[in-house]
Parts: C-alpha cells; sequence; structure tokens
C-alpha cells in the first residue's frame, strides 16, 4: 500500500475491524516513512456487474464513479464520509441481491436519489438535478415543492 501523504510503500497496520456486514475489512494503517496514519478498505469482489446506461451501452459496475457522484451531491453538507460509504455499502449489498448480472443505471439514479432523500434532502436535490437533467428553472422548482410537500 503506498502512502497518500508521502507516497512510501511501506506501512504497517495499526488496527483491523470488519465492516458493518462483514463484507469489508476497514484497515488504520501507519507509514513507516512518515508516521502518518489512513485508512483503507478491503470488499469483497463478486462477479462484475455490468451497468446498462440510456444509450444501451455496457459498462462494468464501478464504486468509484458512485461515490464520486454521491460527494459532489454531499459537498459542504453535514455528511460525514463514513456515511457515505455506508450509502454505498447499502446499495451495492441491494444491487447484488437484485441482479445477477447486469442492471440499468435508471434503477442505480433512483435507488440513490430515495437514499439521499433520506439523508439529506439539499443532498436529493442537487443529485436529482444532474440525474434527471433539469433543462430549466422550472423542473427545479418542480422538484422541490415535490421535496417541500414530503417533509411537511
Amino acid at each position: 500500500m503506498q502512502c497518500p501523504y508521502c507516497g512510501h510503500k511501506e506501512d504497517k497496520v495499526v488496527d483491523s475491524r470488519s465492516g458493518t456486514e462483514n463484507d469489508s475489512i476497514r484497515r488504520r494503517r501507519e507509514c513507516l516513512k512518515c508516521q502518518r496514519r489512513f485508512t483503507t478498505y478491503e470488499h469483497i469482489e463478486d462477479i462484475p456487474l455490468m451497468v446498462v446506461k440510456k444509450d444501451g451501452q455496457r459498462q462494468p459496475y464501478d464504486r468509484n464513479k458512485l461515490t464520486s457522484g454521491i460527494l459532489k451531491a454531499c459537498e459542504k453538507r453535514p455528511i460525514s464520509v463514513t456515511k457515505i460509504e455506508h450509502l454505498v455499502d447499502n446499495i451495492e449489498r441491494a444491487l447484488q441481491r437484485k441482479h445477477d448480472k447486469e442492471v440499468k443505471s435508471a434503477q442505480i439514479g433512483e435507488m440513490l436519489m430515495k437514499k439521499l432523500h433520506e439523508i439529506d434532502e439539499v443532498a436529493y436535490v442537487r443529485f436529482a438535478s444532474v440525474y434527471r437533467e433539469f433543462k430549466d428553472v422550472t423542473e427545479f422548482m418542480k422538484e422541490l415543492k415535490y421535496v417541500l410537500g414530503r417533509t411537511r
């Protein structure tokens, strides 16, 4: 493992813990050169799930793409990285249970929007505006009214 701070390739594991569903391992590591600590995660690698895009194109599921989209939606919101990781883990488990080899990107997007709505409404609206490709302010306002109507 390469240190994210200094690039040194040797470290020691300080602590290891199983994930909440025993499907991952969280390791705290310490760089042997700069002594800074960082966390790594190991996940079980299953049969690759293919994502079917809107245009019919297929590509392998990428956890990093899902995480990146969530991080953008949650930027400057009071949502911890741990909560985001749990969200990604939950979505992945649901995908593995429900789908054998392929899943439509729309199904992943809808799952994510439902979870974001439960966690943070601002992050939900941000994600929805990109995911649903709002064309103008009217569509944005319609979604805001929907969110406001559900929370009252």
